[in-house]
């Protein structure tokens, strides 16, 4: 089956600042791959992190490195051996995903057009700042407060007082030492945060071994497919599950059901995106405890037809947008 394999960088300008921990962005770059045969084109997107190693350049070369195999007929579980998890594969992967959708669009395919409620991402900022961001959010199910180890506890107070009744997921991006962890057990629990995401660098994962917790510990940066569950096992209580991360909805599907079998709960993430990374990572929201797909959002523009996102709920994409607008059943 030969293919036609399109790559493009594309650029989509934020319409507010995003700030984590480790800096700020104003733009989301993305790659968007296209995968055609037959008359049916297949779409994939993913987004490159500087903190792995990518960069736009090097996600495409990996991508054009792979033209010649996919023209012969690549298939999603050869795709897991000729490139590693990353950026690169989640496109190319979810592309396939989509040519295989709308080349049999009943084939292990079953549509659902129920929203999923999200968590919405405060940035960081100062304690005021982020009450006040808090203070529009105030009636969402779920919040996601970014922080750094500067002004922490002012900063998660500030955004619990405005917004007391939404669950609250804390994510340090890797700015945290175990001593402010330990520390700020007790505000943690306090303030009823669900669970504190990837709060040591994970480098440092060892740490968390000897950690009195009283919230449980999210695995984000140290999580990237199901390989390293083991490694894991006893430090984490749940994982973070991002396409970007797995290199695609193929290992995405194995690190849930692997997950789950030890034990971990799971979570399901994105980068700042379009929907068109948001939609695929949809089938794995559906069996996750907590969900956080709120990356186009923060985009001045999003792609036509894509999800929206009402009081907290994401609102699946228009028919045919992605996958037929399916949700998948099983790898």
């Amino acid at each position: 089956m030969l293919r036609d394999l399109r790559v493009r960088i594309e650029k989509f300008p934020l319409a507010t600042p995003f700030r984590i921990s480790r800096g700020v962005r104003t733009v989301a770059e993305i790659v968007e791959v296209e995968v055609e045969v037959g008359g049916a084109t297949g779409r994939g997107e993913s987004v490159p992190y500087a903190r792995y190693g990518e960069t736009l350049d090097s996600v495409v070369e990996q991508i054009e490195g792979v033209q010649d195999v996919l023209w012969k007929g690549l298939s999603r579980s050869q795709l897991q051996q000729v490139l590693p998890p990353g950026a690169a594969r989640n496109a190319v992967d979810c592309a396939l995903w989509d040519l295989d959708a709308k080349l049999d669009p009943g084939g292990g395919m079953l549509s659902d057009p129920n929203p999923v409620a999200t968590a919405l991402t405060i940035g960081v900022d100062t304690p005021d700042a982020m009450e006040s961001e808090a203070a529009k959010l105030a009636n969402v199910p779920v919040i996601k407060v970014k922080v750094g180890a500067q002004q922490a506890e002012a900063c998660l107070r500030a955004v619990r007082r405005a917004a007391p009744l939404p669950r609250m997921i804390v994510d340090p991006n890797e700015s945290w030492d175990v001593e402010l962890l330990q520390a700020l057990q007790p505000l943690l629990e306090e303030l009823q945060v669900a669970f504190v995401e990837q709060p040591l660098p994970s480098s440092d994962d060892g740490g968390l071994a000897g950690l009195i917790r009283r919230v449980p510990v999210c695995a984000d940066e140290s999580c990237h497919t199901a390989d390293d569950l083991d490694r894991l096992s006893g430090l984490y209580d749940i994982v973070n599950i991002k396409l970007d991360k797995t290199g695609g909805l193929t290992e995405a599907f194995r690190l849930l059901e692997d997950a789950r079998k030890k034990g971990f709960g799971v979570m399901v993430g994105c980068m700042i995106s379009s929907s068109l990374s948001i939609v695929p990572a949809l089938q794995i929201a559906r069996h996750a405890d907590f969900v956080d797909l709120d990356g186009p959002v923060w985009l001045k523009d999003d792609r036509v037809g894509g999800v929206s996102i009402k009081n907290g709920q994401l609102m699946p994409p228009q028919r045919g947008f992605w996958g037929s607008n399916a949700i998948v059943q099983s790898a």
